[in-house]
């Protein structure tokens, strides 16, 4: 039957702040609002009473909040509070696995259960059948034989089933791969599996018309994922959410590739945030007062919340700390922090601008004007561009549109896209673009600058026509 020894109620994302009260007594709470939650309920019994009592304060910037504003319009959406993703029960043996740790590279496979006291058995489907390995000390070691890497093109997942002594028993995944940065032909480069690779991809805002940060069915995270895949894209930029884990899985799965940001905390000014930088005005101090020393705490907590939740998803290449400012502070020590809990994937410490030469990257936004970058020693990837506006009658939300240029058909947005990567992109390719992120994958409310349409009835671009213009987004490793 279900009831083993241990049953945990798994919350796994509410938003901000929830407390469980069962039978009528509380008993436990959390802060937070994209952190996973887990609470031992065995004490109740087979059978009681659950409430959640959810509460969320937009007029307190300490818990990150996204692109959330109690007054939306604009770049700023409909806030959301309560339950936004899985509440779920299962039952395990009293000695169980709490954590699993995935590290991989091109060659091997190093699973972690943070638990030395843990022996076993791990046994793998691999190509040429299944094969076991020895648990010892709550660690493993997996070397397939002919690894077989995933990328978009092979998005190869290796299964696994994890068995401890103790009963308990685990179900996961891995794949083999590997982000680095290499120097080819004297420019340093983003190299996926050992080859220079550029990174084409899409803002996902994950907001969907029926329910804001939650779509209707799982169903519509593939939906949005094959949708990039089928006009050319490889990567989705996940915009200041953290999504529940099966956008992940299925992006994992399908073969996509996520950059993932941080949600951002403390406080944005229109002035110093995006007036003055989108007219050249990209130098601030990065010790303002956009955050308070508490916001700067929690957001510290809640970045480190997110690389636990999120490290062995394989998708995930890339993690983006502060987006334009918002909230930001000391980024160099931050992305220096950051590269502690996680030094195997691609760090970019400030997205769009204020950039004071942390992490890896040299982010840059571009709207409204040509794409000019000014060499850096770190790789340059385009982080936000494009985002022209074409409002689809009887698909749009609001009469008064948000974006950079309006378009009034589909060839016309064709036509823009295609001068935008065709005569800016992809020529700045010899100059040390690694990758371009276009504004974005879906409209939001007044943003009607998507590839589809908030609905996501509507998908605004010929597929094949894209492809052929992104036929020439490649590094040579020569």
């Amino acid at each position: 039957g279900f009831r083993k020894d241990v049953v945990l109620l798994h919350i796994d994302g509410a938003d901000q702040h929830v407390t469980v009260y069962i039978n009528g007594n509380e008993a436990g709470s959390h802060d937070g609002g994209y952190s996973h939650f887990t609470l031992d309920i065995s004490e109740y019994g087979d059978s009681f009473t659950l409430r959640l009592v959810t509460s969320d304060d937009l007029r307190d910037t300490t818990e990150p909040y996204g692109k959330q504003r109690l007054k939306r319009g604009g770049m700023w959406y409909t806030p959301f509070s309560g339950i936004w993703q899985p509440v779920w029960i299962e039952s395990v043996p009293e000695k169980y696995v709490k954590t699993l740790r995935v590290e991989t590279d091109m060659e091997k496979a190093s699973i972690d259960t943070k638990d030395p006291s843990f022996c076993g058995t791990i046994e793998v489907i691999t190509p040429d059948g299944p094969k076991e390995y020895p648990l010892s000390s709550g660690k493993a070691v997996i070397c397939p034989d002919g690894p077989r890497l995933w990328s978009p093109d092979d998005p190869y997942l290796y299964h696994f089933t994890l068995r401890t002594d103790s009963g308990d028993t685990v179900h996961s995944y891995f794949a083999l791969r590997e982000i680095s940065i290499r120097v080819v032909s004297g420019m340093r480069r983003l190299v996926l599996n050992g080859r220079p690779y550029f990174f084409n991809g899409l803002l996902d805002q994950g907001y969907y018309s029926d329910g804001l940060c939650t779509p209707a069915s799982p169903s519509m995270y593939e939906r949005d994922i094959q949708t990039a895949r089928s006009l050319g894209f490889n990567t989705l930029r996940k915009h200041l959410k953290v999504e529940p884990d099966l956008f992940y899985s299925a992006c994992d799965r399908l073969g996509m590739i996520v950059f993932q940001d941080m949600v951002n905390n403390g406080r944005y000014s229109f002035l110093s945030d995006t007036l003055l930088p989108n007219i050249g005005f990209r130098e601030k101090k990065d010790f303002g007062p956009a955050s308070t020393p508490e916001e700067m705490s929690v957001f510290l907590q809640r970045m480190e919340q997110t690389v636990e939740q999120l490290f062995s998803f394989p998708c995930i290449l890339y993690w983006t700390i502060f987006n334009e400012g918002w909230g930001q502070f000391d980024s160099v020590s931050t992305g220096d922090r950051l590269r502690r809990l996680d030094p195997t994937r691609i760090i970019d410490a400030a997205s769009g601008w204020f950039d004071k030469g942390g992490g890896d990257i040299c982010s840059v936004h571009v709207y409204n004007h040509e794409c000019h970058f000014i060499p850096d020693v770190r790789p340059i990837v385009l982080s936000e561009c494009g985002g022209y506006i074409y409002s689809v009658k009887d698909h749009v939300c609001n009469t008064k549109p948000y974006g950079y240029g309006s378009t009034g058909s589909s060839e016309h947005l064709l036509q823009r896209i295609k001068k935008l990567y065709l005569e800016e992109v992809q020529p700045s390719i010899s100059k040390g673009l690694c990758g371009a992120i276009y504004t974005q994958l879906s409209d939001v409310e007044d943003e009607t600058n998507g590839i589809v349409t908030y609905d996501r009835k509507v998908v605004k671009l010929p597929a094949d026509e894209m492809r052929g213009i992104f036929a020439g987004l490649v590094i040579s490793d020569r």
